[in-house]
């Protein structure tokens, strides 16, 4: 049987990881939970804030500080890595639930990457005001990373289903998207 991906898309804090959590209690088969986070944390602590890594640029937007995030070549294969192995995690019969923030047009990535399988594409919405309160409640966010995620991470991306993470709950998210894929 081919196997299954649920490819959830958001901003930093708009909710994707709890979806997922609520999504793997609900489906008939089990599905699987990669994070963007996870493959971000293997990186070693000398490669945060740094060019060959990830680095991150604070300037003002709206009169709101937004925060600029520019890849370098270690961080850039990282992430490429994360692509190879969730393709290689499907390859081997897995599904899959995905948790991603695409900014700079790695959908076409995952698309060759995962023509073979049946992915699916979640859009996870929140207004703006929402994701940056969240993001104030974080100790784990830079302020600013929801202003410069927004404009881009939705940016020529065509769904196949978006949910709104402040009118509906993680788990109300998850239903609908395991009734709308026959999860």
């Amino acid at each position: 049987m081919t196997a299954r991906i649920v490819l959830l898309n958001g901003v930093g804090g708009a909710g994707k990881s709890s979806i997922a959590r609520a999504l793997q209690g609900i489906t008939a088969e089990p599905f699987l939970h990669l994070q963007m986070d996870s493959f971000l944390e293997m990186l070693p602590d000398s490669l945060q804030d740094h060019p060959d890594g990830f680095s991150y640029e604070t300037m003002e937007q709206d009169g709101r500080p937004s925060v600029v995030i520019s890849a370098g070549p270690v961080g850039e294969r990282a992430l490429r890595g994360m692509r190879h192995a969730v393709a290689a995690m499907a390859g081997q019969g897995n599904n899959l639930i995905v948790d991603d923030v695409l900014c700079n047009g790695e959908i076409s990535d995952y698309v060759a990457l995962l023509s073979a399988f049946d992915l699916r594409l979640v859009g996870v919405m929140a207004p703006l005001e929402v994701l940056e309160a969240r993001e104030a409640q974080r100790a784990d966010r830079l302020p600013g990373l929801a202003r410069w995620q927004y404009a881009r991470v939705h940016a020529g991306m065509r769904y196949d289903l978006e949910v709104d993470t402040s009118a509906l709950s993680p788990l109300e998210c998850a239903r609908r998207i395991q009734q709308r894929f026959r999860l």
